[in-house]
C-alpha cells in the first residue's frame, strides 16, 4: 500500500512514484496555459488550483495517479466550465521528483559508466517529456560503489554530467533542474 501524505494520491511521473509533494505546481501549470491561451489576467486560477487539489484530496479514488492522466482531466474540467483557452494550453508539469541513482548503476554494472550514464540521459529525457522540470538525485555513494572505479573521479563526472543537463537550453515554458544530495 502506497502512503499518502495529506491525503494525496502519490503521483506517477514517468516510472517514478511522488509522495508528499506541495501543490504550488498546480497553479503554476494552469497559470502557464491562461498566459499561453492569451488570458494574462485570471484572477480564478487560485479557485481553478484549489477545485483540483480538493478532487486529488476528497475525490481520487487512486493511489497512484498517472500526471498524464491528472491533466487530461483537468483539461476535460477546464472545458467543461468554458475555459477552453486554458485547457488548450495546458501541458503536465509535475512536483519535484526524486531518482536513486542506484537502480541505473545496478543495471550499468561495474565499470560501465558509458552504459550508467546512458540510462541517466534516458530516465532525465523520460521525466521531463512526462513534467518534470525539478529532479533530484540520491544515492550517489552507492551508485559510486556499483560503478566501481575511482570515487572522486566518478562522483566529478556525474556533477559534470547533470550540470550539464541541466544548462541545456529547452523551449519555454520547459525548464530543467537538476540536483545532486550530497
Amino acid at each position: 500500500m502506497i502512503c499518502h501524505a495529506g491525503n494525496l494520491p502519490a503521483l506517477k511521473v514517468g516510472r517514478q512514484k511522488v509522495v508528499g509533494y506541495e501543490t504550488d505546481w498546480i497553479e503554476r501549470a494552469l497559470a502557464r496555459a491562461a498566459h499561453a491561451g492569451g488570458l494574462h489576467d485570471c484572477p480564478f486560477l487560485k479557485d481553478l488550483s484549489e477545485g483540483v487539489l480538493h478532487y486529488l484530496e476528497r475525490n481520487c479514488s487512486l493511489q497512484l495517479f498517472p500526471i498524464e492522466l491528472l491533466f487530461e482531466r483537468m483539461r476535460g474540467m477546464l472545458r467543461k466550465i468554458g475555459c477552453p483557452e486554458i485547457a488548450d494550453h495546458l501541458t503536465p508539469l509535475a512536483p519535484p521528483v526524486t531518482v536513486s541513482m542506484i537502480g541505473p548503476a545496478r543495471q550499468a554494472g561495474p565499470g560501465s559508466t558509458k552504459t550508467f550514464f546512458s540510462i541517466l540521459r534516458e530516465e532525465i529525457s523520460f521525466l521531463h517529456r512526462s513534467g518534470a522540470e525539478i529532479i533530484h538525485f540520491c544515492d550517489v555513494e552507492e551508485s559510486i560503489r556499483l560503478l566501481g572505479g575511482k570515487a572522486e573521479r566518478l562522483r566529478s563526472e556525474i556533477r559534470a554530467f547533470l550540470d550539464g543537463r541541466h544548462n541545456r537550453t529547452f523551449a519555454p515554458p520547459q525548464e530543467l533542474l537538476l540536483t545532486l544530495e550530497p
